[in-house]
């Protein structure tokens, strides 16, 4: 299995949350793999140099190292749009961020680790958890 980490998921492991840690190295362990998509690399790089934090950023870019990184495409664009859509024809609307790693998700059949259920339990197709309570 791949997962995707929402940018929540990896301020968490930054931070030092225990849980989230233990539970990524865990999966690590058993063998399944990460991809890092441009949205979260944004979200998380935006933060963590808006608040000019260079030890965390260079955690960061450690973490990202064994991470598959992944790009944007014209389908990913398609189906985000599609994505987009849908959630405006039902009054659902979610940040364009969040569509962006939904349709990565989707299209790759990637598992996202969110704390955001909220906004991704609206999208169909989308396989996701969270490795935190509450």
């Amino acid at each position: 299995m791949m997962y995707v980490l929402d940018s929540n998921i990896i301020s968490y492991i930054l931070k030092g949350d225990e849980a989230v840690k233990k539970r990524f190295y865990a999966e690590t362990k058993a063998g399944h793999e990460f991809a890092l998509i441009p949205t979260v690399y944004y979200e998380v790089q935006r933060g963590l140099l808006a608040k000019r934090m260079s030890k965390r950023l260079a955690e960061f870019e450690e973490l990202c190292q064994n991470m598959h990184e992944m790009q944007f495409n014209k389908h990913i664009w398609r189906k985000s749009a599609q994505i987009y859509a849908s959630l405006s024809q039902q009054g659902k609307l979610i940040p364009d961020g969040d569509i962006f790693i939904a349709a990565f998700c989707v299209l790759n059949s990637l598992a996202l680790v969110t704390h955001d259920k909220n906004h991704f339990e609206r999208i169909e197709g989308l396989s996701f958890a969270s490795w935190k309570d509450s």
